[in-house]
This record gives C-alpha cells, sequence and structure tokens, in this order.
C-alpha cells in the first residue's frame, strides 16, 4: 500500500535514490578558519573602531567572541569576557580556576585577566582597559552581551560610555569570507543528504518525531553538529514554525522538512516540502506557485540592490495570484528571508525596510511560505550567497512536488 501510494505521487524514483544515499553516509572533510582570518577580522573592527571614535569593543562568551577569537565558552553567570582595543591585542577576562582549561583553548601568548570569585569582573575589565591606555571614550558592548554584565561594567567606571557594538560587529559579520562560504556550502551539502534521508524514511503511520531523529541521525553520521529538524504533516504544514498537535502521517498529506546542521561553527537551513502519495489538483498548484515566488526573489537578488527587493518580487508572485495581500493569510505571514552564517538567523533579513545594498559575500535564505490555515502549508527554502556575477545558491532548488533536489 505504501509503495502504490509513493508510486501514484511520482516519488517513487526519488525515494529509491534516496534510500540508497542515505545508507552510504560518510563524514565529511572541512577546512576551520584559520588564525591568519581571525587576525584579519580583528584588524577590519580596529579599523571600524578608529573610523566611529569607539575606544574598545566588550564581547560576551558566545557566537561574536567565537568569530574574533576562536573561542568557544559556554556564557554562564561568570563573566568571561573579550576586549578587543581600537589598537593593540586582545585582552581576556576570565575566571581564576578556568585559566588553564582557558588557556587549553588559547594561542600561545594569549593576555588573560583572571577574577576570583569574592572579586568583580566589571571592575578588572575598565582596569584593564585604563592599563591598555584607554582613560575614557566611547565602548562598544556585544549585542549578545547579557544585561547583567552591562550593568556591571556601567557601574563600574563613569569614565566610560558604554554603546552598541553593532556598528562594528555586524559589518564584520555580515560580509562573508570564501572561507566562510566554503563551511556554508558543506553544512548545506550535508543537511540535503539528511533531508533525503528524512524523506525516504517516510511511511505511512510514522510521526514527525521519527523522521527528525532520522534527519538528526543523518546530519550525525556525516561529522556535522545536527541543529534542528522540523518536521510536520498535513494541517499542521500551514504553520510557519509547526504545531504542537498529534500528526500521523498518512496517504495525501503534505510534508514539510525545515532543518540546518552546523559545519565549522557555520550554519545551514533548507526546507522541502512534499506530498506523501498522490497530490491532489490543488497542492501542485500551490506547491507551483511557491516554487515560481522563491524565482522570482532570487531573481530579484541583485548587487547594490535593497535587500528589500527580494521580499516584494516574491511576495508580488503571491498576491497576483489572490493571496495576501502583505502578510494576510491565506498568504505568506513572514518576511521571505533572513541573513545566515554562524547563527542561523543573522542581519540582512529580505524583508520590507531592509535599504541596505547588497553586497559581495552577504549569505541569506529565500523562502516565501504559502500558508493556508486550515489545509496546508508549503514551503521552499534554500539559502544563496552574492557573487560578482549575482547570487549563487548553496542547495539547487526543488525541480517539482516528487523531485525535492
Amino acid at each position: 500500500m505504501q509503495r502504490r501510494n509513493f508510486i501514484k505521487g511520482g516519488l517513487l524514483a526519488s525515494t529509491l535514490s534516496l534510500q540508497s544515499s542515505s545508507s552510504a553516509l560518510t563524514p565529511i572533510e572541512f577546512t576551520p578558519i584559520s588564525a591568519e582570518e581571525r587576525k584579519m577580522r580583528v584588524a577590519k573592527a580596529q579599523k571600524l573602531m578608529a573610523e566611529k571614535q569607539i575606544q574598545a569593543i566588550i564581547l560576551d562568551a558566545g557566537i561574536n567572541m567565537n568569530y574574533f577569537t576562536g573561542i568557544s565558552w559556554h556564557p554562564s553567570e561568570r563573566s568571561m569576557l573579550a576586549v578587543i582595543p581600537v589598537k593593540g591585542e586582545i585582552n581576556f577576562i576570565c575566571p581564576a580556576f578556568e585559566e588553564d582549561r582557558f588557556l587549553e583553548m588559547a594561542p600561545a601568548g594569549t593576555k588573560v585577566s583572571i577574577w576570583e570569585e569574592d572579586e568583580n569582573p566589571f571592575a578588572l575589565t575598565t582596569c584593564v582597559l585604563k592599563g591598555i591606555g584607554i582613560e575614557k571614550g566611547q565602548i562598544g558592548i556585544d549585542e549578545f552581551c547579557r544585561f547583567f554584565i552591562f550593568d556591571g561594567l556601567r557601574k563600574s567606571d563613569a569614565s566610560f560610555q558604554f554603546v552598541s557594538a553593532d556598528p562594528i560587529t555586524i559589518p564584520c559579520r555580515i560580509i562573508k569570507s570564501s572561507a566562510e562560504i566554503s563551511l556554508m556550502q558543506k553544512a548545506n551539502d550535508v543537511t540535503v543528504k539528511a533531508i533525503q534521508a528524512g524523506i525516504a524514511a517516510l511511511s505511512i503511520g510514522c510521526t514527525p518525531r521519527q523522521i527528525s531523529q532520522k534527519i538528526a541521525q543523518a546530519h550525525a553520521e556525516q561529522g556535522a553538529m545536527h541543529g534542528f529538524a522540523s518536521v510536520t504533516f498535513g494541517v499542521a504544514t500551514s504553520f510557519p514554525h509547526g504545531s504542537s498537535r498529534k500528526q500521523i502521517l498518512k496517504s495525501g498529506d503534505v510534508v514539510m522538512l525545515d532543518c540546518g546542521c552546523s559545519v565549522g561553527g557555520y550554519e545551514s537551513d533548507i526546507t522541502r516540502t512534499v506530498v506523501f502519495g498522490e497530490p491532489s489538483a490543488k497542492q501542485k498548484q500551490i506547491w507551483d506557485l511557491e516554487k515560481k515566488a522563491q524565482q522570482a526573489g532570487f531573481e530579484a537578488a541583485k548587487l547594490g540592490a535593497p535587500a528589500e527587493n527580494v521580499d516584494f518580487a516574491a511576495r508580488k508572485v503571491l498576491i497576483d495570484a489572490g493571496f495576501g495581500p502583505d502578510y494576510k493569510l491565506p498568504g505568506l505571514p513572514h518576511r521571505t528571508g533572513h541573513g545566515i552564517g554562524m547563527s542561523g538567523h543573522e542581519w540582512g533579513n529580505m524583508v520590507k525596510g531592509n535599504k541596505a545594498p547588497l553586497e559581495i559575500g552577504m549569505c541569506f535564505s529565500i523562502e516565501p511560505t504559502i500558508a493556508i490555515p486550515g489545509e496546508f502549508g508549503v514551503r521552499l527554502e534554500d539559502c544563496a550567497y552574492m557573487t560578482a556575477e549575482g547570487p549563487k545558491w548553496f542547495s539547487n532548488p526543488s525541480k517539482s512536488i516528487s523531485e525535492p533536489f
């Protein structure tokens, strides 16, 4: 019965190929970001600081610290901070009992100041600033910095004005190098195979959790860090980010798989929508319209054009077909895309109002969901990156409702 359903739906050939590919998953090889590239990142940040009269930026443990220093540290209640001055070397503020573990990760010669459990790490931080010749002025605070750290810093010394570090960190991170794009390509390649494995595992009576677990396993088998695998069936696909309702797969259900992983610290994000069994005429019609909208968004991504044009182009296809307008349902209830890199969602959204010009090295998703409440939803999501010749896909878009890759 299951086999006949797939034959009717046109998915038999692709399912067989997916099964054969998913049984031969092998660990990927990749080149991590080099120490030299991280030095270039710091140099760019320091140039921006000088231009904007920011004397230093302070990074909390997290993605920005990892981006500039290569140190991956869990953000606990004990503050681990990195201070990047406008001139000179990075200084770290580290809990004393963690110093040995920190030095295992850090390059030889790294400057680190330690604080004991009964001492104030924020007073130590401002003391370090003054010790390197920064007596006053603007200090940029990482956007991911937790409030208690910001609050402690501003209370520790009134000589400084603590401001957002966004004008420094965002211009650095939003433009990806060739090394970053290579890691993102690896991550996307891994997720393509993981989704193929998930689709191949679909069977009558299965649950979204079972398919999600299969995708997570496929990510892990390839040596990637599994990020997420949101799988929905039937009416639940009309909820862009899933539903808590119980779902059991049956013939004729729309299946949406939104998945991602991380390779070398860089993310993928791909969504595929298929039908388990024979698609109805309406399912085919909506799927074809979604593909047309996604392609329109891709074609609107031109160097120098505002990012919002991607959203305008994709949304116009849907509005012209009678959906929306704007974010109204049935239609596209969210922006058409988001930036992506070390975070699954970063700056550079493809949304109305974002007039920032598209530049070489920008990376973003194109995913104009069509949500029809009470029935089903269709989303095709692939990420693209800007080159001198225009946009390029990280993953090849779906060819048809029966050919997800």
